[in-house]
């Protein structure tokens, strides 16, 4: 008689089956539960990428393309975000600004002098490096640390002194200016939008492309347009970068204003400023630990839109761009003349004092 021999593991099933029956029902119960919970992951996977997919949908949904026709205003999420409130009422309380007592260097290679002198784009960058590293010392790297002096100009600083005579280029300062000819683009901005753009860098017969740290896309700076960089602390106004572009471009409507042009406004949804449906101004900014760099554009003379054409200015397909000059009747301002203008509501809009560093 040959002997049936049982499989090790079909005889420990068989004494679990007959030893343990209430370990058996367990193992099932558990299998039950555990099969649910894979089935409603898997709901929740699908669920989660048939979302993602409506997303990308509604995100690529066709839009008006440039000069390259695969490309498409995918990015231009909305911008105008955040109000302007006076200096003043920034906080929970109304205060009194002393406008005196706050005191910010001006550099001005423009309002000073009948020349039209004009300043190369990296000559202009690195001086607002310079002062913004300044600024950083001043602040320190460790917030519990209290700033080396304070970020406006003292009061014992004479204006004739001007900045060569002491060591506190840190403080707050603005640059006024008008560059060469040159393109400048953003950290993230698309190549698309330069007409005839060569990406294998065959672009030296054409104005000068600069790719620097601001946000937006491309913009044109050149003669005739004034260009304005406040390097400032923001702790002495409103830590909010959204209050601040609103800010920026409440200063260039209040220089519109007193230099008569009628009719300039914000536009939803984007940045700068805006006259008949056409851009007169563009801002673009950084903020490092709360001190900013880079600025804003205001387009004076007829100048300033001699090589917007180049380009698609700030991403806005079919968009016009225009100038002060064109705004207005009678009157043609001069770079200079409008720079007087812009310094004023600077200083009403920032509640500061300007102080020439010359």
């Amino acid at each position: 008689m040959v002997q049936k021999t049982r499989h090790p593991i079909c005889h420990q099933q068989q004494f679990i089956t007959c030893a343990r029956p209430s370990l058996v029902k367990r193992m099932h119960s558990y299998n039950h539960v555990s099969m649910i919970i894979m089935q409603a992951f898997a709901l929740c996977l699908l669920l989660s990428l048939l979302k993602l997919q409506l997303s990308v949908v509604a995100f690529t949904s066709p839009t008006k393309c440039v000069s390259r026709c695969h490309y498409q205003l995918l990015h231009l999420a909305p911008q105008q975000l955040g109000e302007f409130k006076p200096i003043n009422l920034v906080g929970d309380e109304e205060k009194q600004i002393d406008r005196s007592t706050r005191r910010v260097w001006l550099y001005d290679f423009v309002s000073h002098t009948q020349q039209d002198d004009r300043i190369p784009y990296e000559e202009a960058w690195d001086l607002q490096k310079r002062l913004m590293e300044q600024q950083l010392s001043r602040i320190g790297k460790r917030p519990k640390d209290p700033p080396l002096y304070d970020q406006f100009v003292p009061l014992d600083v004479n204006k004739k002194e001007g900045i060569a005579s002491n060591s506190l280029v840190g403080c707050d300062s603005i640059i006024m200016l008008q560059h060469e000819p040159v393109y400048t683009l953003g950290t993230a901005s698309d190549t698309s939008f330069i007409h005839d753009y060569d990406d294998n860098g065959d672009n030296e017969s054409r104005i000068p492309i600069v790719r620097i740290e601001r946000g937006g896309e491309v913009t044109y700076h050149g003669p005739g347009q004034l260009t304005v960089y406040p390097i400032l602390d923001l702790r002495g106004y409103n830590q909010d970068i959204h209050w601040y572009m609103r800010a920026l471009e409440e200063a260039i409507l209040l220089a519109l204003e007193k230099a008569g042009v009628a009719g300039a406004t914000r536009e939803e949804d984007v940045t700068g400023v805006w006259v008949s449906n056409k851009k007169i101004a563009a801002c673009g900014v950084k903020l490092k630990r709360w001190v900013t760099m880079h600025g804003v554009a205001v387009n004076v003379d007829i100048r300033s839109l001699e090589n917007f054409e180049g380009i698609v200015p700030c991403g806005l397909e079919g968009r016009e761009v225009t100038c002060v000059n064109d705004a207005i009747d009678g009157k043609q301002y001069t770079l200079q003349e409008f720079a007087i203008h812009m310094k004023a509501a600077l200083e009403e809009i920032f509640g500061i004092t300007l102080l020439s560093a010359a």
